[in-house]
């Protein structure tokens, strides 16, 4: 006999009991069975995944790191360079919102309702406006040529004017041979 027969025919606890002893058994089985979502893709209050905007911010760094890695290299005396930019935010969506005012008995009340639009299978997302790119936090340059005040001058000045970063968040040094 296996134990849940023996168990079922066991004199000592009421009928009632065991099935019910059975029955609350049975659904603690299916809650450890049940899967548990992926901490790594919860859903952020804009509901995209943190972790798909974590890659599009990773993705928006290396193509400025590539961009401005063969700008760099141009410069007089720089010679071969190798960028690393840190960001201090994510993207930013701006979102389209109806504003109405209400004047009521001498009040004024504003009230703001963001503007859905019906996209194909998705069903109502809001309507973005504009979308603006991360924050540049700092940059740090290896060069060649970054023992040369003359070149970490027009590095740092170059970078200011791509990024409008102050001079003290940015690095510029010289490669190891």
């Amino acid at each position: 006999m296996t134990w849940i027969t023996k168990f079922l025919k066991n004199p000592k606890i009421p009928a009632k009991n065991r099935w019910l002893i059975l029955f609350l058994f049975g659904l603690l089985i299916l809650v450890i069975a049940m899967p548990v979502s992926d901490p790594k893709s919860t859903k952020t209050e804009s509901g995209e995944s943190r972790s798909t905007e974590r890659t599009t911010q990773d993705a928006y760094a290396a193509t400025v790191e590539r961009k401005l890695t063969s700008m760099l290299s141009d410069i007089e005396g720089a010679g071969k360079v190798k960028v690393m930019i840190t960001l201090s935010s994510s993207s930013e969506k701006v979102v389209e919102k109806d504003v109405e005012t209400d004047k009521e008995e001498g009040r004024t009340t504003m009230r703001e309702e963001t503007v859905y639009s019906d996209d194909s299978g998705q069903g109502q997302v809001p309507y973005v406006t504009k979308e603006l790119s991360p924050d540049i936090e700092g940059v740090v340059v290896i060069a060649e040529g970054g023992e040369k005040p003359v070149v970490v001058q027009n590095i740092t000045e170059a970078v200011q004017a791509l990024f409008g970063v102050e001079s003290h968040k940015i690095k510029v040094v010289k490669m190891k041979q």
